[in-house]
C-alpha cells in the first residue's frame, strides 16, 4: 500500500477518534484530545462554513471522510 493511502487512512481514523471523543466531555481538557481536535478541525472547519448552521449534528467529519475515501480510490 502506498504512503499516501496510508496517510489518508490514518487521517480518517483520526477523524473517527475525534468524533468519539467529542461525546466524552470528561476528556475535553486533555492536551492530546485538544491536539486531535485541532488536527481534525484542519479539514472539517472549511466544510462547516458551507453547511447550514441549524443542522442537528455536525456532518462535516462524514463529508471529509467521503471526500478522502474518493481521493484514496482515485489515487
Amino acid at each position: 500500500m502506498g504512503l499516501i493511502r496510508t496517510l489518508i487512512e490514518l487521517y480518517i481514523l483520526l477523524l473517527f477518534v475525534d468524533v468519539i471523543l467529542s461525546y466524552l466531555p470528561q476528556y475535553r481538557r486533555n492536551i492530546w484530545v485538544v491536539r486531535i481536535h485541532k488536527l481534525a478541525n484542519y479539514t472539517c472547519a472549511p466544510v462547516r462554513r458551507y453547511l447550514p448552521n441549524d443542522l442537528p449534528f455536525d456532518f462535516s467529519p462524514l463529508i471529509v471522510v467521503v471526500i478522502l475515501t474518493i481521493l484514496k480510490a482515485l489515487w
